[in-house]
């Protein structure tokens, strides 16, 4: 028979097993379940996420937002109206970046973030593209959403429902340009007939008023620096303080002097708060020639990433070179400041389907303007660029509420 344990044992194990059992629980996390606290931003928030990388994948689930009918169309990009092949599928690729999830835009949540907001875009016609996909989106949320032409803007709504206004100002080079015929001084050999003058260190009449006006700024230029939109009949020349900058600069250092001087304009009239981003190139898809040499774009598949080299890389000297070479000037510039990389040029090299091509909505336009290789049709690829813009923008709030 085994020996009883002595009643004073007996408490010296029950409180020293206690106070085992306190120090264990102490170690513990207060919420096991949730140890993450929400504040903390995940792997797929837009200041960890790189929405720029990753490939299109098949949803056939997936469909427009918006249809033929959003009033904020243009004609040329309808390709819904204009009966452009292959929309269905063209608009059932979904981006996929590598790391993380890029939701759709939600057009009432957005709204409501961006509620007495402005929101202008600036540049070519390529951010006029941008805009009519982010203005068709976001009449959704607001039906009652009216033209805007104020201020200076080409195109624009207003949102009354949010108060709420989205605008595009067409400045194509930034810097203020203008035509001299002839003037005295420059010669009329080689069938000069005039000069382009181009003030690198003043802004477009266009935006130069609208710096303090707007919460998010997008900007580029761009597509108008070739020597397709300025051959050597009607250059550009290059001012600075109002006088010809000597040596005579070329087509890109001229558009290095415009971007070194409207950066610095961007970063001492644009308030500090004021979201600021600045797009990258939009790639061209011209395929046998220019716009203007019957280059066409009749493609029906993206293309595969083994092939954008042979279309877009510098070595090559294609038609479409300039999206890289121009970027990486871009590049250059920006760096240093708080202008927010917009890098879409990737992800639309890859989608030479989507461009509206032959299908323009007027009888002659090809045989006037050739095809449309580089604008998108709408709904098509820019509505992933407003879903990534969207997503930096929300972020950019929330982190400018956290840090007032």
């Amino acid at each position: 028979m085994r020996p009883k344990l002595s009643s004073a044992l007996v408490q010296r194990f029950v409180l020293l097993t206690s106070l085992l059992f306190l120090l264990y629980y102490s170690l513990l996390p207060l919420n096991p379940t949730n140890s993450q606290s929400s504040e903390t931003p995940s792997l797929s928030s837009s200041a960890q996420c790189n929405f720029f990388t990753g490939r299109w994948v098949l949803d056939r689930n997936r469909k427009p937002i918006y249809d033929e009918t959003c009033p904020f169309h243009r004609n040329a990009w309808n390709c819904l109206k204009n009966k452009r092949e292959n929309m269905g599928k063209i608009n059932s690729l979904r981006w996929a970046p590598e790391n993380c999830d890029l939701p759709r835009l939600d057009p009432l949540g957005f709204m409501e973030l961006v509620k007495n907001k402005r929101i202008g875009f600036v540049g070519d016609s390529l951010n006029e593209n941008f805009l009519v996909s982010f203005l068709c989106i976001l009449r959704v949320a607001d039906v009652g959403a009216k033209k805007w032409k104020r201020k200076g803007a080409w195109r624009g709504a207003y949102f009354p429902k949010f108060n709420v206004t989205v605008a595009y100002h067409r400045a194509v080079l930034l810097s203020k340009y203008r035509w001299q015929p002839n003037q005295s001084g420059f010669s009329d050999k080689d069938g000069l007939k005039g000069i382009y003058r181009v003030d690198v260190d003043v802004p477009a009449d266009d935006w130069v008023d609208v710096t303090r006006f707007y919460d998010v700024l997008i900007f580029n230029t761009g597509h108008w620096w070739g020597y397709d939109k300025f051959p050597k009949e009607t250059p550009l020349v290059f001012y600075k303080g109002g006088k010809p900058i000597l040596p005579p600069l070329g087509m890109l250092d001229g558009f290095k002097n415009v971007l070194e001087s409207m950066i610095s304009y961007i970063e001492s009239e644009v308030p500090s708060d004021t979201l600021k981003f600045w797009r990258l190139q939009s790639p061209r898809h011209f395929y046998g020639g220019n716009w203007n040499q019957n280059g066409s774009c009749l493609f029906d598949e993206p293309l595969d990433e083994n092939q954008l080299d042979a279309w877009f890389d510098l070595q090559t000297n294609g038609v479409n070179k300039e999206a890289r070479q121009l970027n990486s000037i871009i590049k250059e510039a920006v760096r240093g400041t708080d202008l927010r990389l917009l890098d879409f040029t990737y992800l639309s090299e890859l989608r030479a389907d989507a461009h509206p091509a032959i299908w323009l909505g007027k009888k002659d336009a090809v045989s006037i303007w050739g095809q449309d290789c580089m604008h998108w049709c709408l709904p098509g690829v820019p509505d992933t660029w407003v879903d990534i813009l969207s997503e930096l923008i929300r972020y950019g709030f929330r982190a400018e509420f956290a840090h007032p």
